[in-house]
């Protein structure tokens, strides 16, 4: 009988909330993940740009200012993740972002096996916002 209730409960509106193990899963996956972006993919963007400029191939030139921009989001996504209240805002736009990656790898760059990694980032992210739908700082009536 509680089970019912229980169910009948989180369809009435009530806010949806992972289970220990998955939660514990997601947020492995958050602090690893947050700290990617932070330290190995918008950090590097952010702090030596010029270098990066300078070692793309010939077919994939990025204006500078596009390339800090992106760094930005990267750093501000990760760091998004590991904040309860932005996990899922910032796992939304992480998503929207390494797809925009692999769209880049597989048409600009020419490459699309390289469009395997950011394609598979995006569905992990993607998942953490469906997750974490519960802790967005707004309502969603």
């Amino acid at each position: 009988m509680t089970t019912t209730a229980t169910a009948s409960a989180n369809f009435s509106g009530t806010a949806y909330r992972p289970g220990t193990i998955r939660n514990r899963v997601l947020w492995t996956l958050q602090v690893v993940l947050g700290l990617f972006f932070i330290i190995a993919s918008g950090g590097p963007k952010l702090v030596i740009p010029n270098m990066l400029m300078d070692n793309a191939p010939e077919n994939l030139t990025i204006p500078l200012g596009l390339l800090v921009f992106i760094g930005l989001a990267e750093v501000a996504g990760g760091i998004g993740l590991m904040v309860p209240r932005l996990a899922a805002l910032a796992a939304a736009g992480l998503s929207v972002l390494t797809v925009l990656a692999a769209a880049t790898q597989a048409f600009i760059a020419d490459k699309p096996s390289m469009a395997i990694f950011p394609l598979v980032l995006a569905a992990i992210f993607a998942w953490i916002a469906y997750e974490r739908r519960g802790n967005l700082p707004f309502s969603a009536r």
